[in-house]
């Protein structure tokens, strides 16, 4: 677990220079960054989705895993978890609740999330997850000079989501071959670039129900991919 845990310090360190920064920051250069971080989510979202060599996979998860989503209204708990949350920390930041689940997607899509912790889990050198912490240490300094302290909280479902990872790598490690990683993360893609539309208020997308896609996809490519 120690890729991880100097994962989520380096999303604490970053937010908290974020914000120190954001205090003295007029708000013609707070917005600029906000506009170029949805910039780049848009771009790293269509890097990661045209590395898929099967995208019938991609379509059947997006849509799939929407559907299932939208079912079970995982948004609703999901920010409802974020709201306990601020209220809990006595936060008055309006945008607390969506910085913190935006900075989750952005930090748990990529494939270096899955393919660090399974390193990291089998007893190999956190090397990924260290390289990971770096990005994700220079992305919560952005992030939070907009959102605020909500950042700093975003290593809750961080620690969950690829602690959990790395504690049942073992288990993990015979499903989740190259193949059906690079199409969890191409789907992944799809979900930062709706991200970025959400960032620069494009358009209003519910991504935190299409969170099941990457379960079906890894389903899909595990039985027609291997």
């Amino acid at each position: 677990m120690i890729g991880t845990l100097v994962n989520v310090g380096a999303v604490i360190a970053g937010s908290t220079l974020g914000l120190l920064i954001h205090s003295r920051l007029p708000q013609k250069i707070t917005t600029i960054t906000f506009q170029g971080i949805g910039l780049f989510t848009v771009f790293l979202g269509i890097t990661m989705a045209m590395e898929t060599d099967n995208p019938l996979i991609m379509i059947f998860s997006i849509v799939l895993g929407g559907i299932l989503g939208e079912t079970i209204d995982i948004a609703n708990y999901l920010e409802r978890f974020g709201d306990a949350l601020k209220v809990r920390v006595k936060s008055k930041n309006e945008r607390f609740t969506e910085g913190l689940l935006s900075a989750f997607l952005l930090f748990c899509m990529g494939a270096m999330t899955i393919l660090g912790a399974i390193e990291e889990g089998l007893g190999d050198p956190p090397n990924l997850l260290l390289a990971k912490s770096v990005l994700d240490g220079f992305a919560a300094i952005a992030l939070s000079t907009t959102f605020g302290i909500g950042i700093m909280f975003s290593v809750v479902p961080l620690l969950i989501y690829q602690g959990g990872l790395t504690l049942f790598a073992g288990l993990l490690q015979n499903v989740l071959s190259d193949v059906v990683v690079g199409e969890i993360s191409a789907v992944g893609g799809l979900i930062l670039l709706g991200l970025g539309l959400n960032i620069l208020e494009i358009k209003e997308i519910r991504l935190l129900n299409m969170l099941p896609a990457l379960l079906v996809a890894a389903i899909l490519a595990f039985f027609f991919l291997q």
